[in-house]
């Protein structure tokens, strides 16, 4: 999710927030000059999805209760999806593989009202269902545990929808039309809901397989890696490029992204081997520049995180004024200052921390923020050669207006979702256990943690319970000073 530039006061800081992601040894020689820049990139084979990797239990959210809900457990969302730009009508088919999370003689999606649908059938059968507002109902009774297909067909000219912040860099999340049709998408606390039905909560991850058709030479880019691109001849003759992704490891709506327009890509390489792709709208060859720091970036990070979580890995440059980490496919916005190798790495710190474990509550979006932000002022610091320490101080300066302006991290005001007491405050807390610790043991826990909780959502006491139990102290009044005290902690380990 956004964040601000090192050095921000907190004055500043309520406009400024921006998500974030670095370069490698071996680069691709040139720009692809094909119809479509799919077509000139390479395609992985296609996975057998996994459904038991998506199993979970999902929960009503505190903070954002009327999106998403705990009786459907998605596994996988197969997404038929078209563009018509000059209509800017989407048409889709998704058919969702999902488990009844309980028994309930109706279930219920999120699907924005703009967006008309056609027929729901349900394993095979047609299916009532009533579509009021954002609420897909479907009146078919499921029992616990059960394992369902539901296929839903529609079509409409979807809009974002209001984001719940004061932030002054956004005021809508979903689905965004740029003026020359292009799209792109961010969502975050929700907004998956304005361009396909979905249990739109982070505590119900899925795994994705998206194909998008689009006017050549235009592209159409999705999460995980591109397994197919093909060329056909639409309704009126003209020229269709569709682009099939796969997302094989699951992803919390908030994480899926879809970008269309003119693109050409690029790719090179971190030392582990891992490609790293760039999609680039057509005439900015400068803008690969400034991303392809993302190689090294990988490199940096896996020193300290561990290995890469993924099996792949994008930036797509869109004309959003900030960036998003959406998984394996980061969503970048095209500012100079979005295009900065902070907000590079940034976004794929979050990679880690808040895609490969992230949380089941939008009280706990700290456990994202905190330690990516942390990560960032350590990038900056090694890089730089400033002392780490003087940005911490400067952030822990600002805490105390950052609390009375928008809550304790974990207990903020529910209308100022991605205020700067997410980032900042959270990140002084961490590096306080870093400083205690030292970074050694420090980084060896949060390794431990992605391990023990590779793909899942998570609640902040299973955090407290790890690092209490990984590192032998007593730590719980100090998070929880921290996180939900209205006043400035102390330096040092609270009640340890």
């Amino acid at each position: 999710m956004r964040h601000l530039r090192r050095g921000t006061t907190a004055l500043a800081v309520a406009g400024l927030l921006a998500l974030a992601g670095c370069t490698g040894s071996t680069e691709s020689s040139e720009p692809s000059s094909t119809p479509s820049a799919a077509s000139d990139a390479p395609t992985a084979e296609a996975v057998e999805p996994d459904l038991a990797l998506a199993e979970s239990s999902p929960v009503e959210d505190s903070v954002y209760p009327g999106v998403g809900h705990p009786d459907v457990d998605a596994l996988l969302y197969d997404l038929d999806l078209a563009w018509a730009p000059d209509q800017r009508t989407l048409t889709g088919t998704a058919t969702l593989t999902f488990r009844a999370a309980r028994d309930t003689p109706t279930f219920r999606l999120d699907l924005a009202r703009p967006l008309e649908v056609a027929s729901v059938t349900l394993d095979g059968d047609e299916a009532a269902y009533r579509h009021r507002g954002k609420d897909l109902v479907v009146r078919s009774p499921i029992s616990e545990g059960d394992r369902h297909e539901l296929v839903v067909e529609y079509a409409g000219k979807p809009r974002p929808v209001p984001a719940p912040t004061t932030r002054g860099d956004f005021s809508t999340v979903g689905f965004t039309v740029t003026d020359r049709a292009e799209v792109w998408t961010m969502q975050e606390p929700y907004g998956a809901y304005s361009w396909y039905p979905v249990n739109d909560q982070p505590s119900d991850k899925a795994l994705y397989d998206i194909s998008v058709s689009v006017p050549s030479p235009w592209t159409g880019i999705a999460n995980g890696r591109l397994v197919s691109t093909e060329s056909s001849d639409g309704p009126s003759g003209e020229d269709l490029t569709t682009t099939r992704w796969q997302l094989d490891e699951p992803a919390a709506s908030y994480l899926v992204t879809l970008a269309i327009g003119d693109y050409t890509h690029r790719s090179n390489t971190a030392t582990s081997g891992l490609t790293v792709d760039y999609w680039i709208p057509r005439g900015l060859p400068g803008a690969y520049d400034d991303l392809k720091v993302a190689a090294k970036a990988v490199d940096w990070i896996e020193q300290r995180l561990g290995p890469y979580p993924f099996t792949s890995l994008g930036l797509v440059l869109t004309d959003s004024q900030s960036a998003m980490e959406t998984q394996t496919m980061i969503t970048m916005g095209n500012t100079e200052y979005v295009r900065s190798a902070p907000v590079v790495v940034h976004e794929i710190v979050h990679q880690w921390y808040g895609d490969q474990v992230s949380p089941a509550d939008w009280s706990d979006v700290w456990l994202n923020e905190g330690m990516t932000m942390l990560m960032q002022a350590l990038y900056e610091a090694d890089r730089g050669g400033y002392d780490v320490g003087v940005q911490i101080a400067e952030w822990r300066g600002v805490d105390q207006q950052l609390r009375d302006e928008y809550g304790p991290p974990g207990a903020y005001d529910r209308r100022q979702f991605g205020g700067s007491n997410i980032y900042y405050s959270p990140a002084v807390m961490w590096d306080e256990l870093r400083r205690e610790l030292g970074d050694e043991e420090f980084f060896e826990v949060a390794r431990s943690w992605l391990t023990d909780q590779d793909n899942r959502s998570v609640t902040r006491q299973q955090v407290y319970d790890h690092w209490e139990a990984e590192t032998g102290l007593e730590l719980t009044r100090f998070f929880d000073a921290w996180i939900t005290g209205r006043t400035t902690p102390p330096e040092g380990l609270i009640g340890a």
